[in-house]
């Protein structure tokens, strides 16, 4: 019980010190100051290489490295870690009332930030799928399918369609020719609601999982989807094991470097999930 109190302690001083932007400068470091002291013996569930991970080692946070933020939840549900830092649009399928952890709840914002899609550097697909979105997002197809998982409000505008330019193909390293001639676009996710999971029936669903396959129409092949290690995201893709990496990804300064990304398509942020009072 006090270990609790102290988080909750913790997460509300953090907050008052996030929200206290008229305050003069000692309140908020006191503020600050306490909140770091509460939550010095917390232990944070998150996903190996995610945005979440990154969010804590930022904040000081000991932290429970595990696969998936599946996992991160499954750690706070069992009692094995006193929070988990994980994407506010996973929070909003997987937490509270009707879900599959209806006693879970989110608390502090740590974070704002967006989705993309990750490609090989240099990759023209990064562009080409840019083209898609446009076209989806201008069409409605892009909201449609958002409606259907609940990520509408995160939708982010898309550039107009008559801004982009048509993708040239030609060139010898054309990433889209070698996935036309291949006839697969590989699809590298983790199981990651509401972005991508399985259906009853085994079927990979979701935003991210029906808008790669609306890439794939386009381009003429068929998407085929693969679970990779997230932390492994950048070597699987440049070792060709898949083509895209395509699963809630957020646009960090470390994965503009290493991937072709495209254009944001969805906002979100990394939240602390805690055990409901």
């Amino acid at each position: 019980m006090k270990k609790k109190l102290a988080l909750m302690l913790a997460l509300s001083m953090t907050a008052a010190a996030v929200l206290t932007g008229c305050g003069n400068a000692s309140e908020e470091a006191a503020q600050t100051g306490a909140a770091a002291e509460s939550s010095a013996d917390l232990v944070y569930a998150v996903e190996a290489g995610s945005a979440g991970e990154q969010a804590a080692n930022d904040n000081g946070f000991k932290t429970n490295v595990v696969a998936s933020q599946a996992d991160a939840l499954m750690e706070v549900a069992s009692g094995t870690s006193d929070a988990a830092i994980i994407d506010l649009l996973m929070a909003g399928a997987m937490i509270g009332e009707g879900t599959s952890y209806p006693d879970l709840q989110h608390t502090t914002e740590l974070t704002t930030e967006e989705y993309g899609v990750g490609c090989r550097k240099g990759s023209d697909l990064a562009e080409y799928i840019n083209i898609v979105f446009a076209d989806a997002y201008e069409h409605g197809v892009m909201k449609q399918t958002a409606t259907t998982y609940g990520v509408q409000e995160a939708l982010v505008e898309q550039p107009a369609l008559g801004q982009l330019t048509e993708v040239d193909t030609s060139a010898a390293d054309s990433d889209v020719a070698y996935i036309q001639g291949k006839g697969t676009l590989i699809v590298g996710i983790t199981d990651f609601a509401p972005m991508d999971y399985k259906d009853e029936s085994g079927e990979w669903i979701g935003f991210d999982a029906d808008m790669a396959r609306v890439v794939a129409e386009k381009l003429g092949v068929e998407a085929q989807f693969v679970e990779i290690d997230w932390d492994n995201k950048v070597m699987e893709l440049d070792s060709k094991n898949i083509d895209v990496v395509w699963n809630g990804m957020t646009l960090t300064p470390e994965v503009t470097s290493s991937m072709e990304c495209t254009n944001p398509y969805c906002n979100n942020a990394q939240v602390i999930v805690v055990p409901a009072e």
